[in-house]
């Protein structure tokens, strides 16, 4: 069975609309957060693979908003990650903490390029031999 990595993040007021609830793009912030997190914890960071000339980029992003986040609230990011052709998926969910209630939910697609060119990612194959 694949592992899952998650991380602990608090709502700031800031990040909160007019209706007080946090405005949907800073659930893309929030997964964004968990998958540079995620690459922190297997020994890697994006501005390390940058400077090998390996880039992960964002190419699509489809996120389900589920139920909304207040200001303060505390909520688990999680995400899993598969490979499907030369892309990687992220399949990343956000929890509010105190009811594990699902608030969205979210499938991020990423091309790794190396030097500039599309790439399989195989840079990445050590450190995710656990999650793929």
């Amino acid at each position: 069975m694949k592992k899952s990595f998650e991380i602990e993040m608090k709502v700031r007021d800031y990040e909160c609309d007019s209706q007080g609830v946090v405005n949907n793009a800073n659930y893309l912030h929030y997964m964004e957060n968990a998958r540079h997190e995620f690459m922190c914890s297997l020994g890697v960071t994006f501005k390390e693979s940058h400077l090998m000339k390996v880039d992960p980029i964002v190419v699509s992003a489809i996120l389900h908003y589920k139920t909304p986040l207040t200001g303060g609230d505390v909520f688990i990011s999680k995400l899993t990650v598969e490979r499907k052709g030369v892309k990687m998926l992220f399949n990343q969910t956000i929890f509010r903490k105190s009811d594990n209630i699902l608030c969205c939910s979210g499938i991020i697609e990423v091309a790794i390029l190396l030097n500039g060119k599309p790439s399989r990612g195989d840079f990445f194959d050590n450190q995710l031999k656990d999650y793929l």
